[in-house]
């Protein structure tokens, strides 16, 4: 387990480090070509010991179980994935997972491609939910005035 430290890439780099077998060396793979993806992208450690890479929401979480790593993106049901890099979760609603197993090899362009898919649909949502607050808001704001407009007239016709 990685010493306590406040800065979520070095306690990815001990975690990794800590992992003597082939997991270590997929883990590494898998976040060089997660990080790789885009320059914004931000490490994250949460859930008591988990790496978590965002940029505008989750894209993804990973961890290193007995015989795999595993990489769930968030929102993996929501994404395209032409290349068939999901094989895990698949029956989800929300979250999709790629369980890497020992032999496996590391697409890191065909990763990116999907991390940047991700990328694409958090900013996606990011924005509807600023077009939606800049629509309520003006629908507040017009109907703030009409009830004032209202008001008015009745107090003029009193």
């Amino acid at each position: 387990m990685p010493e306590k430290s406040t800065d979520a890439s070095e306690l990815i780099d001990q975690l990794i480090a800590g992992i003597a077998d082939w997991r270590g060396k997929t883990f590494a793979a898998v976040r060089k070509a997660i990080l790789a993806a885009d320059k914004e992208i931000s490490e994250e450690w949460k859930w008591m010991g988990s790496p978590v890479w965002s940029r505008d929401g989750i894209i993804a979480v990973a961890n290193a179980h007995k015989g795999k790593v595993k990489l769930t993106f968030d929102k993996g049901a929501y994404l395209a994935d032409p290349d068939k890099l999901f094989n895990a979760g698949l029956d989800g609603n929300q979250r999709r997972a790629i369980d890497f197993l020992e032999g496996d090899k590391v697409d890191a362009a065909v990763l990116q491609k999907l991390v940047q898919a991700a990328i694409a649909y958090n900013q996606s949502r990011k924005s509807s939910k600023a077009s939606a607050v800049k629509t309520s808001t003006a629908k507040t704001s017009a109907s703030r005035k009409k009830v004032a407009k209202t008001a008015a007239s009745q107090s003029r016709r009193k």
